[in-house]
Parts: structure tokens; C-alpha cells; sequence
């Protein structure tokens, strides 16, 4: 079993808690205007991401701060592909004048779904993503669309949800399902803790699933996520397990 465990988590969305839990998680994925977050926000998390030595990310979205990025938007294909551009090159030019640099992108809410299963949203994702001259990684889903399109073009990081129930096609419960969620952190814990040691998936229905992640996401806007990423420190450690920061 490894030693180490990957957690990123979405900040600079106007949560309360980005200060805590900065300081406890591997990676970070700041919003960059298209769901939410603005300038001022997105340097204010990039010198936290700083201070603490946690991993970069953009996390580009349809746009849509109505709704949060989190429905699915019907525009044309040049406009998505400039809209994720114009988000993307924002945070890059924001870390690289504090003098950091953007380690990774991950996709937003329905972007970030339909990229799973839509080859379409998944080839424009991968189109804007051409303008980095830079390594970047890339977040993408397990079973996904944009994972199998993205292979040998990026170096493609793994993401399970640690607050998400699945489904057997490796979806994501939707959010409109009154058990999406898991909020009770011995839950969060046991869910992912069988993702890292067994390289299992147990859905909604009870039935295990294949599933190797890299990284493992807790929503910053999920109730007592502050309390929940402290508690996978806490049990991790009993198993020897320290949660990575670079």
C-alpha cells in the first residue's frame, strides 16, 4: 500500500473555509470567473496555494455562475473552446505573477460530467487546452471520455470523488438525489479508503467497481468538508498513511 494519498479540493469559490483547509490538502483547483471567482479572488488564492505548497489548478467551467457551473450550457462549439481559454489563461498569467506556476487543470461540475461521457465537450476541453506551452496535467474522471481521448497527449491524473456516491457506469450520483452526497466523515473516510487500498468503488447499489484513483476530491462546499479532510488526516495517519503536499 502506498504511503501517501493525494487530496485536492475546489477553492476560491467564495467558500468560508479556504484558509483552513489550504494548509491540508495536496492540490487546489481555483475557480477562474467562469462559475465563479474573480480577480481579486483568484490572487488571493493562488499566494494561499503558495504559502502552503499546494499544487496549482485551474478550474475552468461552463459559463454560468447562475447556476454554478453545475448544469450543462448549450453554446456553440468556438465559444466554449475560447470561454475555457479565456478562464484557463487567466489563472496562469495571475500564478505566474506571483511568481508560481499552474501545475494542472481540472474541469468544473457539468463540464467536468459531460466531458465524461460527451466526445464532443471532451475533443473542445482538450482544443483549448492546446494554447499551455507547458507539462500540465489534467484531471479527467475514471471510465471517461476525455481520459481515453486525452491518452498520450497529457499527463492525465486519475480523480475519484470522496464526498460522491457513484453509479456502476462510474457516474456521479446527481446532485438532484437526496443521497448524492456523503457528508458524515467516517463514511467520507471508509469510501475512500477502499478506492486507495482495494482499488474498489462500492456504488450506490452496493456493487464494487474497478477503480485505481490518483487523487481524491473533497468539495469545499460540502457541509463539514473543513472537518472531514482533518478527519482523513487523522485516520490515514493511524494507518501510516500521510496525506501528500509537495
Amino acid at each position: 500500500m502506498k504511503k501517501t494519498v493525494h487530496i485536492n479540493c475546489d477553492l476560491g469559490e467564495g467558500g468560508k473555509f479556504d484558509e483552513e483547509l489550504m494548509p491540508l490538502i495536496s492540490a487546489c483547483n481555483i475557480a477562474c470567473g467562469g462559475h465563479a471567482g474573480n480577480l481579486e479572488s483568484m490572487h488571493r488564492t493562488v499566494r494561499l496555494a503558495m504559502e502552503h505548497n499546494v499544487e496549482i489548478g485551474a478550474h475552468p467551467s461552463y459559463p454560468d455562475r447562475e447556476n454554478f457551473g453545475r448544469n450543462s450550457v448549450e453554446m456553440s462549439d468556438e465559444d466554449l473552446k475560447l470561454s475555457i481559454e479565456g478562464q484557463v489563461l487567466s489563472l496562469k498569467q495571475i500564478s505566474e505573477s506571483e511568481g508560481g506556476k499552474l501545475t494542472h487543470i481540472k474541469p468544473h461540475g457539468a463540464l467536468y460530467n459531460d466531458a465524461a461521457k460527451d466526445e464532443n465537450i471532451a475533443r473542445i476541453i482538450l482544443e483549448s487546452l492546446e494554447i499551455l506551452e507547458d507539462d500540465i496535467k489534467l484531471y479527467v474522471p475514471l471510465n471517461s471520455k476525455i481520459s481515453k481521448l486525452a491518452m498520450g497527449k497529457f499527463d492525465l491524473v486519475f480523480e475519484a470523488f470522496a464526498d460522491r456516491k457513484y453509479n456502476e457506469d462510474y457516474s456521479l450520483v446527481s446532485r438532484s438525489e437526496t443521497d448524492a452526497l456523503i457528508t458524515e466523515k467516517e463514511a467520507v473516510f471508509q469510501h475512500v479508503f477502499t478506492i486507495f487500498k482495494d482499488h474498489k468503488i462500492v456504488c450506490r447499489n452496493g456493487v464494487k467497481v474497478e477503480a485505481k484513483a490518483d487523487t481524491f476530491c473533497v468539495h469545499s462546499d460540502t457541509p463539514s468538508s473543513l472537518e472531514i479532510i482533518q478527519f482523513l488526516h487523522r485516520k490515514f495517519a493511524e494507518h501510516e498513511v500521510r496525506i501528500k503536499n509537495t
